[in-house]
């Protein structure tokens, strides 16, 4: 999905090809991926050229993120504090990690109440 986002409209072969030689797989493997993201409705196809089908995103990038967030902090019981806490004790967010989210909080509140 990250592929379809960032080149948008594509065929199989145009992502395969987008994508570095250590992640590259077999076509018919992508393509076999490409087919369950339409058959999900992730992708919709939108035209053919020659054999060549094009493919687009057919849900947005924030949104389905958004979901994976949401989905991710029911593991921890809706708590935010207790995912944060889990980030810090496994070594995933570091300090700088964490002034960085606060200075990102205080200007949201600056947003929000100026």
């Amino acid at each position: 999905m990250e592929q379809y986002w960032k080149l948008g409209t594509s065929s199989v072969r145009e992502v395969l090809e987008s994508l570095p030689d250590d992640e590259r797989v077999a076509y018919t493997t992508l393509q076999t991926l490409v087919y369950r993201l339409e058959e999900k409705g992730a992708l919709r196809r939108v035209k053919k050229i020659g054999n060549a089908q094009l493919f687009e995103p057919a849900i947005d990038q924030s949104e389905h993120r958004n979901g994976l967030v949401r989905d991710l902090l029911e593991l921890f019981g809706g708590s935010s504090r207790m995912l944060v806490s889990n980030l810090i004790e496994t070594g995933a967010l570091s300090l700088k990690d964490l002034k960085a989210l606060q200075n990102a909080a205080t200007s949201r509140r600056k947003k929000r109440d100026g």
